[in-house]
Order: structure tokens, then sequence, then C-alpha cells
């Protein structure tokens, strides 16, 4: 058997309302709801997933939110109200990899960025682009942020709706790199960004290597 690799894993306290809703449009299995705890866990090869959604859901009372499987990554959610199931089901995937939470691949972050103030052609192509989260009205700032590995923005997008009075408009978190994208007044934008630094600034995780 291949050697499995923890790419991230995160654990969200309280999910926020629109992140839960975000989640919930995408999720082929239990849906979240704001306030339940979240575990986000991604690992390489992306097959690996089976085995330890296996023994997270037999330790504890979590539910599946979602499992994306690609050839070189694969991604587990679980949400529960009870945050001691979740936190359960994390650590027996833990123990099966004989692994502790810190040595989860380093969060890069590839793109932090506010742009104030959108024009009007800016915002419309930014809404058609999306589908799943909110709009962008013009005259709006956006803050965005790209992160290696993918999962990692969860955490971020969470963090940040928590700080501030912002639209979650995209929180993609599969595939190479995930991508955030939240609009709001200035300091509104502006607290929220600081505080999805900060909060991926603060994950311990082993160094990056490569």
């Amino acid at each position: 058997m291949s050697t499995i690799e923890l790419r991230t894993y995160v654990f969200l306290d309280s999910l926020q309302p629109q992140l839960a809703s975000y989640m919930a449009t995408a999720s082929l299995g239990f849906l979240p709801v704001p306030g339940d705890s979240c575990l986000w866990v991604e690992v390489s090869p992306g097959m690996a997933v089976h085995r330890l959604s296996d023994i997270a859901l037999k330790a504890s009372n979590v539910r599946l939110t979602q499992q994306i499987v690609e050839r070189s990554y694969g991604s587990m959610v679980f949400n529960h109200r009870d945050q001691s199931d979740v936190l359960e089901a994390g650590n027996s995937i833990l123990r099966y990899l004989r692994a502790e939470e810190y040595e989860r691949e380093q969060c890069v972050i590839m793109w932090n960025e506010i742009i104030y103030s959108i024009t009007a052609d800016h915002a419309t192509l930014i809404n058609r682009d999306n589908r799943k989260g909110s709009m962008v009205m013009p005259g709006q700032s956006i803050f965005i942020m790209e992160t290696q590995p993918a999962g990692y923005i969860i955490y971020a997008a969470n963090e940040a709706e928590k700080a501030a009075n912002v639209t979650l408009v995209e929180a993609r978190a599969v595939g190479a790199f995930g991508r955030l994208l939240m609009s709001g007044a200035e300091a509104d934008i502006q607290a929220a960004a600081h505080a999805a630094t900060s909060a991926l600034s603060g994950l311990a995780c082993k160094p990056n290597l490569k």
C-alpha cells in the first residue's frame, strides 16, 4: 500500500452561516448547517480517502459531508453538532496515519490581495463565473486569496466571516490550489483579510522542504 501523505487537516469549531450554506451547495453527503463543527482533511493519493473515511465514521457519530477523490489528492469533510465527535473522528484518522496534527503540509499563501471599489464590468464577470456563492456589487471592495494545499482556504474563509460583515462569493477548496473571494465595504474587507491571513499564519505545520 502506498504511503499516505497528510496534506490538509483543519478543524472548524463553528461553521459560519455563509460558509455552511456555500458548502451545502456542493455537498453530496449530509448537509452542514451553521454552528456545526467541521473537519476538513486532504490526503495524497486520492484513493486513500475511502479507507480513512471508513475509519472516521466507525470511530464517532460524525456525518460525511463530502468526499472528493482525484488522482493526486482526496478530501474528506465531516460535520456534527458536537465538537467532541468531530475531534474524535480526526484523532482516529491521525492514529491510523501514525501522525500528529502539526505534521500536515505547510500552508503557503500563493496570493493575498484587496482590490478597492471594483467596476461594474469586473463585478459582472466575477458573478458570471460564480454559481454557488453570493454576488459582488459594483463599487464594493474584494478580498482574494489563493492557498496551497487547497483545503486551507476553508479555514481562512470561516475565520474571515467570523471577523467581519462580508459577503462570501467563492471558497474553492479542491484541486491544486484553494481560492477565496469575499466582497464588502472597505473596512470590513480589510478586517476579513487580516483575520484570514492571521489564521493561516498561526497554523502549526511541518516545514516545507520542497
